[in-house]
């Protein structure tokens, strides 16, 4: 039972809600009317009263008047404050007053409304009044029938304030954070958070309050929060460390400094997630294998697979590299690792998180399969102006170079003088062809160009109105290139001479507004306007692609009512492109080649066209219960080139079923999503016109359990079928579907230590068309293993270890075919079904070693040494044929590969 009315007479606590009420009756003179005759009496000498004398023909004394007694109360339980009160949000105290009618044992048999309140109350009354047992009204002592009036006065119910203070984005409690709740007229609550974090306060009256949390060594921070009535408002604040001018000395051995930093890498998106896995600065950056690379640290992360070789590529649950989706804060980009996965497009100081979805997506994001990244990267750094007598000129500037044997970068951020504006920006260029192409050609490579790459990024952005209103402008792009001279010919490819080339490019204008308009809406707009451009040759071969893509989103976000938030939203793609190739027609799965591929006869396309995906999507978060988070919702994606519309509805939930140390969650989904054709899939030379979407319908439910206050387990299973693979040349003819388990057990960073252990177990499989038999899907891998740890030594050393154990690549073995006169050259033979053979488990240890050094006025330097491969295994990574494909040799990946570098922030 929820909360009840106030009476005047005492106080009454309801069973359910344990609220005290009271309620405020008054009987009025409708019982059975008596008059009553008062006599008058005399005073009389000596105090003797003398009584009148009748007349002897007087009528006889009237009787005297009946003794009348009002009923009275015996039984209440009081009145329940309604729900749809609650809904409407009344916050002014209201009154019912209803007519009762009596019998005489006191029982209520009618009651009617006499005064009318609306929004439920008048129905609470009722219900409350046939409830109520009264001693009944009396006459002379009998029992009588009455008729009286009965008022409830419904006060508002207070509202509760509830959350968890930690560490931003890193989710470790901060205990003895103070939390402040101040009301418009000065009252004041107070809360110190517990050990997990939490903390709670009671009996606050509805209204707009400012909740200020504070602890010691972090910046504070402050929000408006409007409470409504009997409600439980929930306030998880995430706290950032605060950034010192002068940092500290080196710490003393065997104490170790705080990064001020963080960044995160989770499975969903908040507020809308179901799984959430998170990693601090410190374990983003100091990751051996990644050269301190935030983005290139989700690579290690369950549901993640190994790229082959150095590729860059993005294998998420068995999925096809062109099934995940990449974005930045919600623009579609079409890389986000340069050549061999070396570095991210973005430098990891401009990243304030990286939304990792392995499967069971939001509605916000579609045309995908597979997974989807999305990137956000924070407004800029602006650095706190140091105490009068140390300021300088480059107050508020924050910097910071760094330089390892592959690339260099540097990134300067800071406010632009009193405008209001800050801005940031940063640049990084790869030098491996300075020093690596001169030593190959040396040695006789027939390396032209070494790889070369490089990124840019340059922001502008301003707040208003207290940071209820955002504006952002973002320029950013990157760039890659490579070119190898094919110097001699290769028997088994005689027609395949020249050059290989391939180089990949692309920049995006962004503009981004966010604001709060009012308590319980919030307005997201993001346009941007760009260009791709892919360049492929091999010898006369070649594929020239350029596009130019605008996209648009715009986001409602409304605040229904309390526990219920609804998102509409609308994501709008349009890509004009002009494509020119040559290329010989790509084989279908199984299919043997019609001969080397230097000496096919090639296929020729010019064209243009345009792609147009409009699409519109609703999301519904609902927190019914305390622990409870349900997210259903719907999108509709539709493409022009086959005139399709794809409905996709969706619902994931969380549930905490323990909410103090140690928590147990259950979170599980389940949705369907959609792939669109590319235009090479609906081309009429190398495609099927008509081609409709993939459809992927994903099934996951998993767990999250705290074991000690420093490790967690969390593990989901997933399933995900697949229906309409879209089958090269064929259409859709295709089916498959991919399942495992992904399990992280994780210690949270200490001051001295972190690491975790994550393992899938996992099969992709696919069916080509009808009536084929089952095959293992090209990415498949049954077994990912990685184990991380970092130990901070002291004195500012620290050193670090990643080791990965994964089922080998899939390969399709070839066999000796026949001599084909016409080239001169073998056909090989190709085994069927393809990607038959695997090869060998992978294994490799990587280690990293960093120091660091701190000065005055807030300046660090570091260096590290990055070890990749340290044991230098021959890890193999295809496999190469003789010109008659009777012999074989395994090719091997990456060699042991130090990078020795520097850091210097300022």
């Amino acid at each position: 039972m929820g909360p009840a009315s106030r009476r005047v007479r005492v106080g009454l606590t309801t069973p359910k809600s344990g609220r005290r009420t009271r309620l405020r009756w008054a009987s009025g003179a409708l019982l059975l009317a008596t008059l009553v005759a008062v006599e008058e009496s005399h005073a009389q000498p000596g105090g003797a009263v003398r009584q009148p004398e009748a007349p002897a023909d007087a009528p006889p004394a009237p009787p005297p008047p009946p003794a009348i007694t009002p009923p009275t109360i015996k039984s209440d339980q009081g009145a329940k404050y309604p729900e749809q009160a609650i809904k409407d949000k009344v916050k002014a105290p209201v009154e019912v007053i209803l007519v009762l009618e009596l019998d005489a044992t006191g029982a209520v048999k009618n009651a009617t409304v006499e005064t009318a309140a609306g929004h439920g109350f008048d129905e609470a009354a009722l219900e409350a009044a046939s409830k109520l047992e009264f001693e009944p009204a009396k006459r002379n002592g009998q029992p009588i029938a009455a008729k009286i009036r009965h008022r409830y006065a419904f006060t508002p119910p207070d509202a509760q304030l509830v959350g968890k203070v930690t560490t931003q984005l890193r989710d470790a409690p901060i205990e003895g954070a103070t939390v402040t709740v101040e009301g418009p007229e000065g009252q004041k609550w107070t809360a110190v958070a517990k050990a997990d974090g939490s903390w709670r306060i009671d009996g606050i009256p509805a209204g707009t309050y400012k909740i200020t949390v504070v602890s010691s060594g972090y910046a504070s921070e402050s929000y408006e929060e409007t409470l409504d009535p009997g409600t439980e408002a929930q306030v998880d604040v995430r706290l950032a460390r605060e950034q010192k001018v002068v940092e500290p000395p080196p710490p003393p051995p065997g104490v170790a400094l705080e990064e001020i930093e963080e960044v995160t890498v989770r499975g969903t998106k908040p507020p809308r997630e179901v799984t959430k896995r998170t990693l601090e600065q410190r374990e983003l950056s100091r990751i051996p294998g990644t050269n301190g690379d935030a983005l290139r640290a989700i690579q290690n992360l369950p549901g993640m697979a190994r790229a082959p070789g150095l590729a860059g590529l993005l294998i998420v649950r068995g999925a096809a590299p062109q099934e995940t989706g990449t974005y930045v804060d919600g623009t579609y980009v079409p890389i986000i690792y340069h050549f061999g996965g070396l570095s991210s497009v973005i430098p990891t100081e401009m990243l304030d998180r990286i939304d990792f979805y392995p499967g069971n997506f939001s509605t916000y994001f579609g045309r995908h399969t597979g997974g989807v990244i999305d990137v956000g990267v924070k407004d800029p750094t602006v650095k706190k102006e140091p105490k009068a007598h140390l300021r300088s000129a480059r107050a508020g500037i924050h910097a910071l170079v760094q330089a390892d044997l592959i690339d260099a970068r540097t990134v300067v951020q800071g406010p632009l003088g009193d405008t209001g504006w800050n801005f940031a920006v940063a640049g990084r260029r790869s030098y491996v062809d300075v020093w690596l192409k001169p030593l190959l050609t040396e040695l006789g490579s027939s390396v032209t160009t070494a790889p070369v790459y490089y990124d840019y990024q340059a922001m502008l952005q301003r707040d208003w109105d207290k940071k209820k209103h955002s504006v952002r402008f973002f320029f950013f792009g990157s760039d890659d290139r490579l070119q190898v001279l094919v110097r001699q010919v290769s028997g088994s490819n005689p027609g395949l001479t020249g050059s290989v080339g391939l180089g990949t490019a692309f920049y995006r204008m962004q503009a981004r507004y966010v604001g709060k308009l009012s308590e319980d809406t919030e307005l997201r707009l993001v346009g941007a306007v760009g260009k791709d451009a892919l360049q492929f040759n091999l010898g006369d071969n070649y594929f020239l692609l350029s596009s130019y893509p605008v996209s648009g989103r715009a986001e409602l976000s409304q605040r229904v009512s309390a526990g219920v938030r609804n998102n509409l939203g609308l994501d709008i793609l349009l890509q004009p492109y002009d494509v020119d190739l040559r290329l010989p027609p790509i084989p279908r799965p199984g299919e043997p080649p019609a001969g080397p591929f230097g000496s096919r006869p090639p296929l020729t396309f010019t064209g243009d066209g345009s792609l147009y995906r409009p699409a519109i999507y609703d999301e519904v978060e609902l927190t019914p219960f305390k622990g409870t988070r349900i997210v259903p919702g719907v999108r509709l994606d539709y493409t022009r080139e086959n005139r399709a519309w794809d409905v996709q509805p969706r619902v994931v939930a969380r549930q905490e079923l323990t909410h103090e140390f140690p928590r147990t969650t259950l979170k599980g989904g389940i949705g369907r999503f959609a792939n669109p054709p590319g235009p090479q899939e609906t081309n009429p030379v190398f495609g099927v016109p008509g081609t409709r979407s993939m459809i992927a319908n994903h099934y996951g439910f998993g767990g999250e359990q705290e074991i000690t206050r420093q490790i967690e387990v969390s593990s989901e299973a997933f399933y995900r079928q697949y229906d309409g693979v879209i089958v090269q040349g064929r259409g859709n003819v295709g089916e498959g579907r991919s399942y495992g388990l992904e399990t992280l057990l994780r210690y949270k960073p200490d001051e001295r230590f972190f690491g975790f252990i994550a393992y899938t177990l996992s099969r992709s499989v696919r069916r080509d068309s009808p009536g084929e038999p089952e095959r293992l899907f090209n990415f498949d891998q049954t077994h990912i293993l990685t184990a991380i740890g970092s130990y901070r030594l002291g004195r500012g050393w620290e050193i670090g270890a990643r080791f990965r154990l994964v089922s080998g690549n899939l390969r399709t073995p070839q066999t000796y075919g026949f001599f084909d006169n016409n080239v001169g050259a073998y056909i090989p033979g190709v085994s069927y079904p393809p990607y038959s053979a695997r090869n060998p488990m992978f294994h490799q240890l990587d280690i990293r070693i960093d120091k660091t050094w701190y000065f005055e006025e807030g300046v660090k330097m570091s260096a590290y040494l990055d070890v990749y491969n340290s044991y230098n295994q021959g890890n193999v990574e295809g496999v190469s044929y003789n010109f008659n494909s009777t012999r074989s040799t395994f090719a091997t990946g990456v060699p042991i590969l130090p990078s020795l570098g520097m850091r210097l922030e300022m």
